[in-house]
């Protein structure tokens, strides 16, 4: 089976391409690479610096799938150049959905966001609520959902809306509200939490990643929209986590930021999928991984300081 993932290079997309390859798939990375290449050599590998806008000027046989990946992350970077942002994340996913069709792909697989909710008072978030996205970054990925769909009778669409994700990576990130708190206690033998009551979930890495490849497999048995988290925690939760392994001190201060919410993926979990991660699990590994010198606090994990550093990221 040929694939083609976009934003193969990654955070999430470096575990996935690896997963893709050692389950026996033909692989083809399209990436911008902003943030490097850390993808090891593959016979059935092929890397492909790419602007995702731009897709229609990559030359590539037909493919029997679609991974996208690629966007502009998080609500911080989708600020710092809110046109940018509905270029690559929304019209470049409509221009790749077109693409697709073009090239034969029979099963376009989305990563969007369980943010789409915005904030939400019920204790269960479904898939069936309605949609009240309060940034551009969940803005854009609302659209490209419903972009999307309009070509379920083109081809097999399957969207996943992923809580956090957390854990290790070669191209790690550690704005993310696990990986970041373990790195706090860990550089700094101190915590900040803003607020601390927001709910956010939680999924590790490899589950989001075995989520892509549950999907691959179970075809036509799973179609449209499915949520992917597994874990509900305050942030103060995730906080006293961290301290269970990493001793430091939790500093608590005010938050403007409303958005707090719990995914339910009972969906998922019913289609037949089964999380072996936890946020523990994500813990242990970036407490390994800073001691062993694979994870460093530096500029390089932060999407939004990479982005600020680099003024053409911006353009």
């Amino acid at each position: 089976m040929r694939i083609l993932l976009t934003g193969g290079c990654g955070y999430i997309g470096s575990i996935l391409a690896s997963k893709l390859l050692d389950a026996g798939f033909k692989v083809t990375v399209a990436d911008i690479m902003w943030f490097g290449n850390h993808l090891s050599y593959h016979r059935n590998l092929k890397v492909v610096q790419q602007d995702i806008r731009n897709i229609g000027d990559m030359e590539i046989e037909d493919v029997d799938a679609v991974i996208h990946l690629a966007n502009i992350a998080n609500d911080p970077c989708g600020d710092l150049n809110s046109k940018l942002s509905w270029e690559v994340n929304a019209l470049a996913t409509m221009r790749l959905a077109e693409w697709a069709i073009q090239h034969n792909a029979k099963q376009f697989i989305y990563a969007s966001s369980g943010s789409v909710y915005g904030v939400k008072d019920e204790p269960q978030v479904t898939e069936d609520l309605s949609l009240l996205p309060i940034s551009d970054y969940n803005k854009t990925k609302m659209i490209s959902e419903r972009v999307l769909m309009s070509y379920e009778d083109s081809m097999l669409i399957q969207l996943i809306r992923p809580a956090t994700v957390c854990g290790f990576s070669p191209r790690m990130r550690l704005d993310l509200s696990v990986n970041m708190l373990t790195m706090q206690a860990l550089a700094n033998r101190k915590i900040t939490v803003f607020g601390g009551n927001q709910i956010r979930p939680n999924i590790h890495i490899q589950d989001i990643a075995n989520v892509v490849l549950f999907f691959l497999e179970q075809g036509e048995n799973v179609k449209g929209i499915y949520n992917a988290g597994f874990e509900n925690l305050s942030i103060m939760d995730i906080a006293k986590k961290v301290v269970e392994f990493v001793p430091a001190e939790i500093v608590v201060t005010p938050s403007n930021d409303p958005r707090s919410y719990r995914l339910n993926s009972d969906k998922l979990l019913a289609a037949g999928f089964k999380p072996k991660y936890t946020v523990d699990c994500a813990i242990k590994e970036i407490i390994d991984g800073f001691k062993s010198g694979d994870i460093k606090d530096e500029d390089g994990c932060y999407n939004v300081r990479s982005m600020k550093n680099n003024q053409d990221l911006l353009q």
